[in-house]
């Protein structure tokens, strides 16, 4: 996929972007980042979405993961973002926020909107715009992902948006309860924010 920025919006093209990214990520994780970049733009299509947006927002939304865990908390200390218990117990969840400052800083990416879908793709979070719910699913779901769960949001996510975003965060809520671990809140609020919703 070849996408193009027009009218000056974004400062770097995507085709540059893309160069500095594959630069600074493992090779598996940069093809999940263009995997994630693919299906953002093709749902971004399907709900009359900015596509450049969209492209953005799933190309850089791992941008973070170039650090190890344990360097995260120190990297939110230093870009002044709130750090709560579960994600001190559990930091890789911070590499969401960590990256939307990391793609405003190293990718010059200033749109508040793809920033934002970058910083909540790891939790979710109560009343998701499109874009976010976009970013959220197409890392879910893109090809390279292998899991018995994903075939069943792939089967909706371009008929109802939000019944997708329920049927992930419902698998990604089982798997870390299984897992044993803490369910970060966010999630818990994003899902009850859509059930409420459909209520």
């Amino acid at each position: 996929m070849k996408i193009i920025r027009t009218e000056g919006k974004f400062p770097m093209t995507i085709e540059e972007i893309m160069e500095k990214l594959k630069n600074s990520l493992p090779a598996k994780r940069y093809v999940h980042s263009l995997n994630v970049m693919e299906t953002a733009c093709a749902l971004a299509k399907r709900y009359n979405q900015d596509l450049e947006k969209a492209a953005l927002a799933g190309l850089l939304h791992d941008c973070a993961r170039r650090y190890q865990s344990h360097e995260l908390p120190g990297l939110c200390q230093k870009y002044g973002i709130a750090v709560d218990n579960i994600s001190c117990l559990h930091p890789l969840l911070l590499h969401g926020p960590v990256g939307s400052f990391v793609a405003r800083e190293e990718y010059q990416v200033t749109d508040e909107e793809v920033l934002s879908a970058i910083y909540c793709h790891t939790t979710g979070k109560e009343n998701m715009s499109r874009l976010e719910k976009i970013v959220f699913i197409a890392d879910f779901i893109e090809p390279g992902r292998d899991f018995d769960e994903v075939e069943g949001v792939r089967d909706i996510a371009f008929e109802d948006l939000d019944k997708a975003l329920l049927k992930a965060l419902d698998c990604v809520i089982f798997y870390v309860i299984k897992k044993g671990h803490l369910i970060h809140q966010d999630s818990i609020k994003a899902r009850n924010y859509l059930l409420m919703k459909s209520t």
